[in-house]
């Protein structure tokens, strides 16, 4: 018996061994010359920008800490991870970073001790990223950022999660070469759909949220080759990553392309939807930062995307439902509870007030596969954030304080089946798991800092 177990144990060795030898062979890089003008103004302003289009300061900016100093925990399913400093500062950020060591990082997950960054960075995006963008990027954090010190931060991630070198192994397997990816813009026949592609695949990185994600973590698609590229992503902090293809009902088939730009400039629109969770730190610290001209190009590329193959829901305008409110029949428990907590501003026709209450006829975010967001909503409520262009931060209030599970499910599948949506019914044990995560969240921000 022993004599048989010897061969399976060589081979084991074997396996092991080579799985270490893959991961910790050093991956070379191309080295990108440096700008002529590298710390000139033009080129720092554009590197500002392109930071901004990249939403950097979201992920790398702590509440109440130094722009871009880091320390901001990052949920995952196996722990918080912190954020990185990439203030110029030499001790604790990226002061002692050359273009090479910068670009290792940033489009390769490459940190400069030759460890692999989790994709919680979004490198397999910013692989896309052209070599000039990289150069200017570059020039803002070096120049045109306040180096700030941070301190060390706990290790939210335990061992042996923690360990590093396995992440070498995810990211040769499913990190694309920026130079097998490099944009190509005469893929695309329009100039302008062209550069929306670029900043949505790239710097924008969407598909990190809006792309669902297989059982390794990796994105599915990190173009428009396959149709499950932002065809909607996992929950982000709760809430859903809606479809942003073609899809008419759960999608941006009924959109247009200005509602688009409003949305992304405002975070909100005269014909559909306002944004709430996740998307409103996009929209501030990101998107309406961009010019015209950019999310005009942004909207032309998601407005050329084809619906994806599944389709959850559907909308058809139907007057009947508001027909029987206007007329005081409210035949079930949910449209009960919607006249007495909803239509006030949703209005019994649940069409909404433009630029203020969201319609709820056809609405995207309540026809979604995924009804977390809706339930998310009825249980805490939203606000609106102010941004320049629309500075009131409008605010719908949370009702899980006086509605149980069970009238919060008959409230969601009410809105999602009524004025002609066609959603599947939420159950009251939907509820109890997200109420249950909205409690363990407060409990957690209450909690003092350690």
């Amino acid at each position: 018996m022993k004599k048989l177990l010897w061969p399976f144990a060589g081979i084991t060795v074997l396996v092991i061994i080579t799985v270490l030898a893959l991961a910790l062979w050093p991956t070379t890089t191309r080295s990108i010359a440096a700008a002529s003008d590298s710390n000139s103004k033009a080129l720092i302003d554009k590197g500002r920008y392109l930071a901004q289009a990249g939403d950097c300061v979201a992920c790398h900016t702590a509440p109440g800490g130094a722009p871009f100093a880091g320390g901001l925990p990052l949920a995952s399913p196996i722990g918080a991870m912190y954020s990185t400093n990439i203030t110029p500062d030499r001790d604790s950020g990226i002061g002692n970073y050359t273009l090479a060591d910068f670009d290792r990082a940033v489009r390769h997950g490459i940190r400069i001790d030759g460890d692999s960054l989790y994709p919680a960075m979004p490198y397999p995006s910013y692989a896309r990223m052209s070599d000039d963008d990289v150069r200017a990027l570059y020039a803002f954090f070096m120049h045109g950022v306040a180096p700030a010190q941070s301190q060390a931060h706990p290790r939210g991630i335990p061992w042996p999660l923690s360990m590093r070198w396995p992440m070498a192994l995810w990211r040769k397997a499913f990190a694309p070469q920026p130079d097998a990816v490099a944009f190509d813009p005469a893929r695309y026949a329009d100039m302008s759909v062209a550069r929306g592609a670029y900043l949505v695949q790239g710097l924008g990185h969407c598909g990190s949220c809006h792309t669902p994600r297989a059982p390794t973590m990796q994105e599915k698609a990190l173009d428009e080759s396959s149709p499950e590229y932002l065809a909607g992503g996992p929950l982000i902090d709760g809430w859903v990553a809606v479809n942003l293809r073609g899809n008419p009902a759960d999608g941006l088939g009924a959109w247009s392309a200005a509602d688009i730009v409003s949305t992304l400039r405002s975070a909100r629109n005269a014909s559909h939807a306002v944004v709430g969770g996740a998307m409103n730190d996009a929209i501030v610290h990101s998107t309406q930062h961009l010019s015209d001209d950019d999310l005009k190009a942004i909207a032309a590329f998601l407005k050329a995307l084809p619906p994806s193959a599944h389709s959850p829901s559907s909308f058809n305008a139907d007057p009947a439902t508001a027909k029987a409110l206007w007329q005081g029949v409210n035949s079930t428990r949910g449209a009960e509870l919607y006249v007495d907590n909803c239509a006030a501003c949703h209005r019994s026709d649940g069409l909404g007030y433009t630029q203020v209450f969201p319609r709820i006829a056809g609405n995207s975010t309540v026809l979604a596969g995924d009804p977390s967001s809706v339930i998310r909503l009825i249980l805490e409520g939203s606000k609106l954030p102010a941004t320049r262009v629309a500075p009131s931060e409008l605010g719908m209030p949370g009702f899980g304080w006086r509605l149980s599970d069970d009238e919060v499910a008959q409230l969601a599948s009410f809105t999602r089946q009524s004025w002609g949506n066609k959603a599947s019914a939420v159950q009251a044990a939907q509820v109890g798991t997200i109420r249950s995560a909205i409690e363990k969240e407060r409990a957690a921000q209450a909690a003092p800092a350690r």
